[in-house]
């Protein structure tokens, strides 16, 4: 087994929307557990909410989220991106996930050329969700 970096999203009240959302650009396999399976919480209003979410795809991206119970501070925005990351062998499948990724969000830093050489954009999702592209190689 190899060391994998994987992303983990925190919400509120919407991470089973979110990681639907995910799963619908990026395919693969994606589980759901609630806080009433693992008994997390006495809360009835909490029951439904996403414990843990997971996000696998054939072409080895992972992405785990959950929501933040109501007894914890949650704050969105800015403490957290997500970075995908290829060569040029990859640029259609990366414009592709820009595309969806930007559908209902913001482009902060529109996908091109950038001084180093590749091709890289950053954005927001519609979720609030701060996400990198590079592509590695792409301006040649």
């Amino acid at each position: 087994m190899s060391t994998k970096l994987n992303p983990y999203l925190g919400f509120r009240d919407n991470a089973k929307e979110a990681m639907e959302f995910y799963h619908s650009i990026f395919g693969g396999e994606l589980t759901r557990s609630t806080f009433a399976e693992y008994q997390a919480s006495e809360d009835p209003s909490e029951q439904d909410k996403t414990m843990h979410a997971a996000l696998t795809t054939p072409n080895g991206l992972s992405l785990m989220a959950a929501d933040t119970p109501n007894a914890m501070e949650y704050t969105p925005g800015n403490n957290y991106s997500v970075s995908l990351s290829g060569d040029s062998d990859d640029a259609a499948v990366l414009r592709v996930y820009w595309d969806r990724l930007v559908d209902g969000g913001s482009v902060t830093m529109p996908l091109e050329v950038a001084p180093w050489g590749d091709s890289f954009g950053m954005c927001v999702d519609k979720f609030g969700v701060a996400w990198m592209v590079n592509i590695a190689g792409a301006a040649q």
